[in-house]
């Protein structure tokens, strides 16, 4: 039998039989020898034998009980981020080959982590190289259109064609750009300088950054917030990441449109809220926004590349915050995100 392979149960079923046969043998005797209150003798045997068997029931349940808190532990300690984190099998039976099985999975998973931190880092050194060694020519071109530009400025078809490979290059250059933020992100080699900051000076960065912008398209940007809301977050990377959904919302509005940036603090969250009054998002799109490089059969935007919302997604998240979106047709879009806020805990 297999459950007798187990030296602990072979131990407890030998200290059992052990205990029946005495009892067994003790009745037998007592009642052959004719013994004045013999019943008296069985019963006490009876006792005896009883209570062996539960003194070592107990002590075999307490080892199991130990021997499982154990294996806890050590799960835990893995998923803490312990990879050497091991249960001990030193033993035979099915717990100790379910224990077994489990430090063999355990082997796998961070043969897999450690294939795909190779993989992420590779494909980091990668973009990294190919951005660094597209800035110098990518320069070049700029200077190039310049110059044309400005040699152009009698011919309105020549003039045209020079805006729109100004319009291009700049586009080419934001992709670049974005790669390389989104790579780092993926492989975990930017640290977050996180510090409190105060939401309101941030969002009045962002109104500054978007001004002009706003002014050429007609367009209104509206800040509504709390003064003093402060954050714990690394400045720099969620002002990019709430920039690249105000452009999102610049991108799909029309002349004339409002766009909000709205913020607030509760008990122990801050929330900030970018919503506009422009075409809207597809019901078929909603799930697929946050993809990379998506591109929405509905769209009438020609320019945009499908970095921005998956890049402003990765550095929320990397700022343990979450991102929602609700859309109607033809009323307008209300990008939601939620961050905990630590100083309030």
């Amino acid at each position: 039998m297999k459950i007798l392979v187990n030296r602990k149960i072979k131990r407890l079923f030998l200290y059992v039989l052990l205990s029946v046969a005495v009892f067994t043998a003790a009745s037998v005797l007592t009642i052959c020898l004719g013994l004045n209150n013999a019943a008296l003798y069985v019963a006490i045997a009876a006792l005896l034998m009883a209570l062996i068997i539960c003194t070592a029931l107990y002590w075999y349940f307490r080892d199991q009980s130990k021997t499982m808190n154990e294996a806890i532990t050590q799960i835990r300690e893995y998923i803490a981020g312990n990879q050497n984190a091991r249960i001990e099998c030193d033993d035979e039976g099915d717990l100790y080959r379910l224990f077994h099985e489990v430090n063999s999975l355990v082997t796998i998973l961070n043969a897999h982590a450690e294939n795909e931190g190779r993989a992420k880092t590779f494909l980091k050194d990668t973009i990294s190289d190919i951005s660094h060694q597209l800035k110098t020519p990518l320069a070049a071109l700029n200077i190039y259109n310049g110059l044309m530009q400005q040699e152009v400025q009698n011919s309105s078809e020549l003039k045209e064609f020079a805006s729109l490979s100004e319009q291009e290059l700049d586009r080419i250059e934001s992709l670049v750009q974005n790669l390389l933020k989104i790579t780092k992100l993926d492989a975990g080699t930017i640290t977050l300088d996180k510090q409190p900051q105060n939401v309101a000076d941030m969002m009045g960065y962002i109104e500054r950054h978007f001004a002009y912008q706003a002014q050429q398209q007609e367009k209104t940007l509206v800040l509504s917030g709390d003064e003093e809301v402060a954050l714990v977050c690394d400045q720099t990377w969620l002002i990019e990441a709430i920039s690249n959904i105000v452009k999102n919302a610049f991108d799909h509005t029309k002349e004339g449109a409002t766009i909000r940036l709205t913020w607030r603090a509760f008990a122990s969250m801050v929330q900030i809220i970018v919503s506009d009054n422009g075409s809207g998002i597809h019901p078929e799109d909603l799930p697929h926004i946050f993809k990379r490089f998506y591109r929405s059969r509905f769209s009438k935007d020609t320019q945009g590349i499908g970095l921005g919302l998956p890049l402003a997604k990765a550095i929320i998240e990397d700022h343990n915050g979450t991102i929602e979106v609700n859309s109607t047709l033809g009323v307008g879009t209300t990008f939601t995100i939620n961050f905990l806020n630590p100083t309030k805990l």
